[in-house]
């Protein structure tokens, strides 16, 4: 049933690059509204059914919440703005190489083993992201801008994982998605005024894509992941993750018309190896 429901997850997160695309907003606007949208409907439940839960959290659960909606914020002020600059395989390849952090991170922050596997795996993995960027560099300084937005959007994805691998342990799904959305949420508005943004006057069209990026992405997808990570092992969820660029790309060429060229597909096949080698889980898992 968990394999069932991340799969599910990956599918509708495959389709955020298009629909971001197809959005007649700038890219905080588009990510405020996705994880505002899923918040007002995830907190009445929230609220009904796991107020008690939230209110008796140790202050140091809620301080790791709240950083863990942050750098969830981050993630999609810098993934969504990518794809103002580069191709949608491009930045989907680069912010997917999440697992790649998630092990550093773990290895520098947390004083979790690296075995000699998961470090070729990530030189693999790095060497294949630094053709993309080659690659994308001889379109221009525009598309490799891109780029470094994706790869900050994983690093930031990376942060948000370890807190939630930790804290989901703790926590119920509901009651830790509404927090941590709410806060992402928080931080993009906060981001898009900032930025001058309008916040209203957007056509039809655009806001039902607001409205399937929240249902679909959003509510189905990341929550699917965060399903997971109390069933599954990190690693185990990472190989799978590794179907949703492939899916992105895949409809970025029937949607759009984008064509990965060789170099960018040669560039994928090394840093999903890559991936595949240091996330592989050690021995037989059971979920």
């Amino acid at each position: 049933m968990t394999y069932l429901i991340l799969l599910l997850g990956i599918c509708a997160s495959s389709s955020a690059a298009v629909l971001i695309r197809l959005c007649n907003a700038p890219a905080l606007v588009i990510a405020a509204y996705r994880l505002g949208i899923a918040s007002a409907l995830i907190l009445p439940l929230a609220a009904l059914r796991y107020s008690a839960q939230i209110r008796t959290l140790p202050a140091k659960d809620r301080l790791a919440l709240a950083a863990s909606g942050v750098l969830l914020g981050f993630h999609f002020a810098f993934w969504i703005s990518s794809l103002s600059h580069t191709s949608v395989a491009s930045s989907v390849l680069l912010v997917s190489t999440n697992p790649i952090w998630v092990g550093l991170g773990g290895w520098l922050l947390l004083k979790e083993g690296l075995s000699l596997r998961t470090a070729a795996g990530t030189a693999v993995a790095l060497a294949g992201t630094a053709l993309v960027s080659l690659e994308d560099w001889g379109h221009g300084q525009h598309a490799f801008y891109g780029d470094a937005l994706a790869l900050a959007g994983a690093m930031a994805v990376s942060g948000y994982l370890l807190i939630g691998r930790r804290q989901r342990q703790r926590l119920d799904l509901i009651p830790y998605i509404a927090v941590v959305y709410t806060t992402a949420a928080m931080v993009l508005w906060l981001l898009a005024l900032a930025a001058g943004h309008s916040l209203t006057g957007y056509d039809d069209r655009t806001c039902l894509f607001f409205v399937l990026l929240a249902l679909g992405p959003q509510i189905l997808g990341h929550s699917s992941f965060n399903y997971a990570l109390k069933r599954m092992p990190p690693a185990l969820i990472a190989l799978v993750l590794l179907v949703e660029p492939i899916g992105a790309s895949a409809l970025a060429y029937l949607v759009l018309d984008e064509r990965p060229t060789a170099a960018l597909f040669l560039s994928a096949a090394i840093i999903l190896t890559g991936i595949a080698t240091a996330a592989w889980p050690r021995g037989r898992r059971t979920t």
